[in-house]
């Protein structure tokens, strides 16, 4: 089991700089209502196998070759883009792992724009600091929160559920326009497990929860059966939150 990782800058690089590992310049459907830019920033401690970006695990690039956009160049660009752009999202990776976090959401309200963020709740005292310039915030959540050897078994590392405990009672209390959300892989959760999730952040307050169905990763990636999860476990769920949604595909 991986142990957390240490935040490290790039070499050479101001540490206050964002290290962007790909942005998406425009998107309707990452931030709730508003079309915005996502910034994907580079690096992650955790190892789920489901993972859609694992070329953004490393906090450097495998290769050594410089980030694909510099942070600068972007924050020029989306300030060209404000009145065609309602938001910007910072997603990963895992984006508060990253020390310029703070100042790149500064600089994006100062254009004006909404600033959203995608996380795993991975570091809650990096979230604590942002989520004051926060508009929106997506806080995946991989497992049922009081198992860890189950969450320890989808990220790869260990004590990892106990931060996401915290961030998601942190994200509760902040008044911040939220999400929860978790990626279903039947290899790694069951029905049970997914109602437990449920159950979980239900009783913590929670009003809002999507399920997203795992896409295959790579040419050997198995598409996820149709009738995963079942009906009645949707059902469920959707009894759970006034707001709930299933994304497939």
């Amino acid at each position: 089991m991986r142990a957390a990782a240490t935040l490290i800058a790039r070499p050479g690089a101001d540490a206050r700089e964002l290290q962007v590992g790909g942005v998406t310049r425009f998107t309707s459907i990452d931030f709730p209502g508003q079309l915005a830019a996502v910034v994907f920033v580079q690096g992650c401690p955790w190892r789920c196998a489901y993972c859609h970006n694992p070329h953004l695990q490393p906090r450097l690039a495998a290769d050594g070759s410089e980030p694909p956009v510099r942070w600068p160049d972007l924050a020029r660009w989306l300030g060209g883009r404000v009145g065609l752009l309602d938001a910007v999202v910072f997603s990963g990776g895992e984006p508060t792992m990253d020390p310029g976090l703070e100042s790149a959401m500064a600089q994006a309200r100062g254009l004006g724009l909404l600033v959203g963020l995608h996380t795993a709740g991975i570091y809650p005292r990096r979230l604590q600091a942002v989520l004051p310039l926060v508009d929106w915030v997506g806080v995946d959540v991989k497992a049922p929160l009081a198992d860890h050897a189950l969450h320890e078994r989808v990220t790869g590392v260990a004590d990892s559920a106990r931060p996401v405990l915290e961030s998601v009672r942190m994200v509760l209390a902040s008044g911040v326009a939220h999400e929860f959300r978790t990626t279903a892989q039947p290899d790694l959760l069951n029905e049970a497990d997914l109602l437990r999730i449920g159950d979980d952040l239900s009783q913590l307050g929670a009003r809002s929860f999507a399920l997203q169905i795992a896409r295959p990763v790579g040419s050997a990636g198995v598409p996820v059966a149709a009738d995963y999860p079942s009906a009645a476990v949707l059902e469920r769920l959707g009894a759970l939150f006034p707001q709930f949604v299933l994304r497939r595909g």
